[in-house]
């Protein structure tokens, strides 16, 4: 008889926590070692250096409290590392977030953020140019690329794609290089965006190339 209670009352007991464990509702049920499934990530810009902060509500079983949040494993606790040697920083710019059909207002308000040597600056951006934009609107931005030239032996004189902009023209001899960039970034007429070919620092330095063309 007594052996027969326990087995009940074992199996009350297994189906309490068998029931416990189901979610419902607003109810997560119980979990085995949450933290495996639930782990809190290091904040880079958070730093509490006291262990026993948040002992009260821990429910990692650790002898730390639960606002704990620094890094044992580097230099000071520290969470955040100076990036290594060489490396290039990730998000130099904000993404770029005026619509395409703002150019108007891109034209006006914005302003080249690049700093440094000038010259080197625009050297890469005619490197940039020859690669990316020569082909169509020609050495000096005349719009005489050989995409929008005639062929030497068409006798018709059509070439292969009409409407390349001249931008040595007086509708465009005088636009901002906000204007360029943005052009590049979204596209223009038969344009079409360039923005997965070159990251917005090659963009401005192909913006300033041109001025340097019109300039000339």
């Amino acid at each position: 008889m007594k052996l027969m209670n326990a087995f009940k009352l074992l199996a009350a007991t297994g189906a309490f926590f068998l029931i416990g464990c189901k979610a419902h509702d607003n109810n997560p049920g119980f979990e085995y070692a949450p933290n495996m499934y639930h782990s809190v990530a290091y904040e880079p810009l958070k730093q509490i250096m006291d262990k026993d902060a948040g002992k009260w509500v821990n429910s990692s079983g650790e002898d730390i409290g639960e606002y704990y949040s620094s890094n044992p494993n580097n230099p000071f606790s520290m969470n955040m590392r100076v990036p290594p040697a060489n490396t290039v920083k990730r998000g130099e710019f904000l993404p770029y977030r005026i619509p395409k059909d703002s150019l108007e207002y891109a034209s006006r308000v914005l302003k080249n953020p690049l700093t440094g040597d000038m010259d080197e600056l625009t050297k890469e951006g005619g490197v940039l140019y020859g690669k990316f934009c020569l082909h169509c609107h020609g050495p000096k931005a005349m719009g005489d690329g050989p995409v929008g030239s005639p062929p030497a032996d068409d006798p018709n004189g059509v070439p292969p794609f009409a409407g390349v902009a001249n931008l040595q023209g007086a509708a465009l001899k005088n636009i901002t290089e906000g204007h360029i960039f943005h052009v590049i970034t979204w596209g223009k007429g038969r344009m079409g965006s360039h923005a997965s070919q070159l990251n917005q620092r090659e963009r401005w330095e192909i913006a300033m190339y041109v001025k340097k063309l019109q300039n000339q």
